[in-house]
């Protein structure tokens, strides 16, 4: 069964659907998607490193990496 055979049978299963406790998890699972997707730039870029932060994290990794001589 393909991707766009399981969204037709759910729904098709969702517009049936009549308990409220199991249409309430459906609600929150979506939800919880939508708020995942979302991305702001400006909090990732505050949170980010500084020039000098970056600098000393590359040169540590780069350290750590098993050269062979």
């Amino acid at each position: 069964m393909d991707a766009e055979d399981k969204k037709e049978e759910l729904m098709e299963w969702l517009s049936k659907l009549e308990e409220p406790s199991v249409l309430y998890k459906i609600a929150k699972i979506k939800e919880e998607s939508e708020s995942e997707t979302e991305f702001d730039f400006d909090k990732e870029w505050e949170n980010g490193y500084t020039v000098e932060e970056f600098k000393a994290e590359m040169h540590k990794r780069i350290k750590a990496y098993p050269w062979k001589k």
